[in-house]
């Protein structure tokens, strides 16, 4: 299976990193509630691993928040890769903006 990798320079602290990508995905869990099924998100440090699914896929995946970056890294099953350069776009504009 093909897989999307995002990476995202920032020059915050780690735990502010950390603590403002958390605050996020609380508040697109509450957003999206009625399109978003069944979101997950178990943290062991500063890697956390997500699952969902949404519009009839299912997408899981790792979050690794280094000290000065973070990297997505997300299977697309084959269906989704004419939307890889959206998606790929999407994560690392709304990553950009959130750790400014």
């Amino acid at each position: 299976m093909p897989k999307l990798s995002v990476s995202v320079p920032f020059q915050i602290p780690q735990d502010e990193a950390l603590r403002r990508i958390q605050t996020r995905i609380a508040q697109i869990k509450a957003q999206y509630s009625s399109t978003v099924g069944d979101l997950s998100e178990n943290w062991n440090g500063y890697v956390g691993t997500f699952s969902g699914s949404a519009r009839g896929f299912s997408v899981s995946g790792i979050l690794t928040v280094n000290p000065s970056d973070v990297i997505v890294e997300i299977p697309l099953p084959f269906i989704a890769l004419p939307f890889k350069g959206q998606i790929e776009t999407g994560i690392r504009n709304e990553l950009t903006t959130l750790l400014a």
